[in-house]
């Protein structure tokens, strides 16, 4: 008979654990978040995390008026990573994170936390769209419905690679771990954005995951991969729950998407 599966965390657990040399972070579910102190923009293992409450909301004025970009869809808000070099826009309603802020999942049997998968400078969707306390300790934990973000793609070979490894890794991580005989994983398709640039897209679900928690749903991701100015391989991604009522449209996700653009100087929150 085999060792009992792992409790799988809530998306948004708050509490505070320890990720490389000892430094503090908070964790939001299977998906942790830091400020990044250090030269690493994904969460990898050379990141520094240091001590937070929450994610501050970045103040740099980066607006049309200030000399960046204005959003490409009317009413919504532009969104940055500039050590990546890749800018989108999302809702008016997803909350921005600072552009320093990294989330990540890891193996919920990891003690040290070693990121699977991260993105930087997320958007997040209805950040207490489920809150439970599951555990029983008195402390709320909340759900968010969810987040978009980017990231590098390390040791990538090719876009459709990258994009198939990443949206597999988020859905893994924040909805099925320990088991990966649930995923769904579709084939990669060539995409371009409003802007031109062009890569590939994957996208992965969920399906029949055993509900472990009151907000534990299936997931599903959709990752884009491409080249950013520098020639070096990046990634977008939609992470979110999936088969739940008020998922978030395939149509939103691909408006979302087609905002995908390098970064210039003077993009980002305003």
């Amino acid at each position: 008979m085999g060792a009992p599966e792992p409790p799988r965390r809530s998306w948004n657990r708050t509490t505070v654990t320890a990720v490389t040399a000892a430094a503090a972070v908070v964790v939001a579910c299977g998906v942790t978040g830091f400020l990044l102190l250090g030269d690493d923009g994904d969460g990898k293992a050379d990141a520094k995390p240091t001590a937070t409450d929450s994610a501050s909301a970045d103040t740099t004025d980066r607006s049309a008026a200030k000399g960046g970009s204005a959003p490409l869809v009317p009413g919504w808000n532009t969104v940055a990573n500039p050590k990546r070099g890749i800018t989108f826009d999302a809702p008016a309603s997803w909350a921005r994170q600072s552009v320093d802020w990294v989330s990540y999942v890891a193996e919920d049997s990891d003690p040290e936390e070693k990121p699977l998968v991260a993105m930087m400078a997320p958007a997040v969707l209805k950040e207490k769209w489920c809150t439970s306390d599951d555990d029983r300790n008195g402390t709320q934990e909340d759900t968010p419905l969810a987040s978009v973000g980017t990231t590098g793609e390390k040791g990538a070979k090719s876009t459709a690679e990258a994009a198939e490894d990443t949206a597999q890794k988020w859905v893994y991580g924040a909805y099925t771990q320990p088991d990966r005989s649930r995923l769904t994983i579709g084939e990669p398709e060539t995409y371009r954005t409003k802007t031109g640039i062009e890569g590939s897209l994957v996208t992965v679900t969920s399906s029949g995951t055993p509900k472990k928690g009151t907000c534990d749903t299936d997931g599903k991701a959709v990752t884009f991969a491409f080249k950013n100015a520098e020639g070096a391989y990046v990634s977008w991604t939609y992470v979110g729950a999936h088969g739940v009522s008020d998922e978030v449209p395939d149509a939103t996700i691909r408006q979302i998407l087609g905002t995908v653009r390098l970064y210039e100087e003077g993009d980002g929150q305003d």
